[in-house]
């Protein structure tokens, strides 16, 4: 098998470290909790491990020459960006409505913490399914994900053998550097769990992650 590694090897890290909505799903899960980061990570490389599968049999190619399809999938992913930023902003006023409330209840004393967040009350197999999901969700309909696999993979491979194999040994490649890169990502971005679970710290990321996801998704929008 003869492929370009080293060319690869860049593209995909400048790729990685450029924030997408990939970046944005990882980071605040791993805010709310390391396990929910963890399966957002894993989720948004499945979804990428579709897209592989597709460009390697020629699906995305269909896709690609398909306006009607493109915009299909393009709309899609937006409108789950905007879903997701506006659960998101909406939480953040639920939470500061039952704070204000409670404050109320308390006197007006507010010690400054919260000791359980909604992640921690949450079951663990339902946090697991809320990131893996969101991960996925978020890179499967990315018609962006789908080009990379379908115009950018085939740049590194040479002849002498098997395009569709080697289109899958390197979108393999892509897929366990981005699970080891989003890993540590989620490591870093856990440690920010305590200085975000302070009410209004947190109410002001939740408010911030959220229009940021309404803004990516109405960008989305606009450019099909």
């Amino acid at each position: 098998m003869s492929v370009d590694l080293v060319g690869f090897l860049g593209v995909v890290l400048v790729a990685y470290v450029v924030p997408g909505p990939d970046f944005l799903v990882v980071v605040r899960s791993a805010t709310e909790h390391p396990a929910k980061g963890r399966a957002a990570a894993l989720g948004a490389q499945s979804g990428l491990c579709v897209h592989m599968l597709a460009a390697a049999v020629g699906l995305s190619l269909i896709a690609a020459r398909s306006p009607a399809v493109y915009d299909a999938i393009k709309l899609l992913g937006a409108a789950y960006l905007v879903y997701l930023g506006v659960r998101a902003v909406l939480a953040a006023r639920r939470a500061a409505r039952e704070r204000a409330a409670g404050r109320e209840a308390a006197g007006g004393v507010e010690d400054g913490t919260d000791p359980r967040t909604p992640e921690e009350e949450a079951p663990a197999h339902g946090r697991w399914r809320s990131g893996f999901t969101q991960g996925f969700l978020t890179n499967v309909l990315n018609p962006k994900a789908a080009l990379f696999f379908l115009s950018i993979l085939p740049q590194f491979v040479h002849g002498g053998g098997s395009t569709s194999r080697q289109i899958f040994f390197l979108g393999t490649l892509d897929i366990v550097i981005g699970v080891a890169y989003w890993f540590a990502l989620v490591a870093v971005a856990a440690r920010l769990g305590s200085f975000l679970a302070r009410p209004k710290v947190r109410h002001r990321w939740e408010l911030t992650t959220g229009w940021l996801f309404i803004a990516i998704g109405i960008g989305v929008a606009a450019a099909a």
